[in-house]
Order: structure tokens, then C-alpha cells, then sequence
């Protein structure tokens, strides 16, 4: 049977278990997790929170990272300013990136979601506003869901990524991971 790990990745560690070409230590996977023959599948970058999937079956990782397989992938976005219907439609086409058109999206605003305090701080500004979007996407291209909303005129303040499929760390504190069924 395979294993399969959710981790709610805090800000500022890296997807991967060791940081072995930086000269100022960072923290990595095996600062919160001590379970044998577990990688990621797939990604989040050091400034992005959430939900990482690790496990020990490469055909499941696969499944999950690949996108190939399309497997839809749902963000908490604090954007900065706030996002009129044209800028959301464009998201919901697909945006042009440097890379290309991605796919179509789906995506509405949301109210402030009750989400832990960030380590470093927001940056808040008394003359722009910001609004917090729910993003789906199925795809993963480098820092995709940053750069989708900094097409649209919208940049991204915070980023969690709440869901893979039906994985979903709701209920899962920072830095912390519970084993599930694949």
C-alpha cells in the first residue's frame, strides 16, 4: 500500500529535503518530516504555503505532479487591488503568459479566508486595496499562479494552496502532515 503524506508547507521552506547549495542554511522538508522513502510530487516555491503531497510510489507521483494528468490544483490568493469581472474572465480563458497560453482557470472572489498568521508579515498599504480570490488550476508551470495574476494587472501578495484533488489540508496547522489513504 502505497503511503501518501499532506504537509502544510510553511512559508519560507523548500520543497525538498535538504539545502545542500546554499551557504546560509534554509529549512527543508526534513525539518518537519521524518518518514523514510517519501518525495514530493511536485512543488511549491520558497515564498508559497500549503498543501505538498509526498509519497513513496513513483506511479502516484506522477499521477499527482504531471500535467499530463490534469489533476486540478485549488489557491487561496490575496491579490493587491481588487479584481473587476474582465480581470477574472481573463483568468477564466486562460492568460498569456511568456510561455504561452494557460489553460482555462476557475475562479471567484472569496472572502478573507481564516488562515494563520504568515511569519513574514503581508506587506500592507493604506491606499490599495487587496482581495483574496479561490484559483483552480490544472496545470503547473513555474510560478504559474503568480504570474497569471500579475498578467491580469493583479499581483500576488499571499499564496496557499488549499487543494490537490480531493487532498486538502483543511484543518492541517503549518508545518504539520497527517498520513491518508492514496
Amino acid at each position: 500500500m502505497p503511503r501518501l503524506l499532506l504537509f502544510n508547507k510553511p512559508y519560507g521552506v523548500m520543497s525538498q529535503f535538504t539545502d545542500a547549495r546554499s551557504e546560509s542554511a534554509r529549512p527543508t522538508l526534513s525539518d518537519f518530516i521524518d518518514v523514510p522513502h517519501v518525495y514530493p510530487a511536485g512543488r511549491l516555491d520558497l515564498d508559497s504555503e500549503g498543501l505538498l503531497l509526498l509519497t513513496d510510489d513513483g506511479r502516484l507521483q506522477s499521477r499527482i505532479a504531471d500535467p499530463r494528468f490534469k489533476m486540478p490544483k485549488t489557491y487561496l490568493v490575496q491579490v493587491e487591488g481588487d479584481p473587476q469581472a474582465a480581470a477574472l474572465d481573463q483568468l477564466r480563458r486562460g492568460v498569456r503568459l511568456k510561455d504561452g497560453m494557460t489553460l482555462p482557470a476557475q475562479v471567484e472572489l472569496i472572502d478573507p479566508p481564516s488562515l494563520w498568521p504568515r511569519d513574514l508579515p503581508v506587506r500592507f498599504r493604506k491606499s490599495v486595496p487587496d482581495r483574496w480570490i479561490s484559483l483552480t488550476i490544472r496545470e503547473g508551470r513555474n510560478r504559474q499562479v503568480r504570474r497569471m495574476t500579475a498578467a491580469i494587472g493583479h499581483p500576488t501578495l499571499r499564496l496557499v494552496r488549499w487543494r490537490i484533488g480531493d487532498w486538502t489540508i483543511d484543518g492541517l496547522p503549518p508545518g504539520t502532515w497527517r498520513e491518508v489513504r492514496a
